[in-house]
């Protein structure tokens, strides 16, 4: 079956914050970069399903033209869920106009940053020692994973074409 994805809606709470709390340790975030704490499940986002079951859920952040991407998880992984939701986020990005879509991942998530590499985004910028600065704010951030310091945080965009606009 394909996945199939929809914006959250309220009656979702529990299932995004279960989701963030899995994946974040709950569902508050440091914005790298901004040095700021943002309750993610107070965001818009889409979560995407594998029929009946969550695969995943995305949040997302829109400001000054561009759309950053705050929290993506796949549920269910190996079966397309993280570009469903990207393509989502996407789509809904083109159609606010916006010029870009950005994320930020830290130096230890060498996966994620094939993923998003796969997907189109460039890496445009390291800000080092951005996760020590974010563990101030929020101190449960891991030191380290899978044996690599969590140190520095990569900005990775995307640019996007408005809607209607020609190729």
């Amino acid at each position: 079956m394909a996945i199939s994805t929809r914006a959250i809606e309220p009656g979702d709470l529990t299932l995004v914050t279960q989701v963030l709390t899995g994946s974040w340790g709950g569902t508050t975030v440091v914005a790298l970069g901004r040095g700021e704490v943002i309750d993610a499940a107070a965001l818009p986002g889409f979560v995407a399903f594998d029929g009946d079951e969550l695969a995943g859920v995305v949040t997302y952040a829109y400001k000054e033209g561009a759309v950053e991407v705050i929290t993506i998880d796949a549920v269910l992984s190996g079966r397309g869920v993280g570009a469903a939701l990207l393509d989502a986020v996407k789509a809904m990005a083109v159609e606010l106009g916006a010029g870009k879509l950005w994320l930020s991942t830290t130096n230890d998530n060498t996966h994620a940053l094939r993923f998003y590499q796969r997907y189109g985004f460039d890496l445009v910028a390291l800000h080092r020692h951005g996760v020590d600065r974010a563990r101030k704010l929020k101190p449960a951030i891991p030191l380290e994973s899978d044996g690599i310091p969590i140190r520095h945080e990569l900005e990775l965009e995307l640019a996007l074409e408005a809607a209607g606009s020609a190729p």
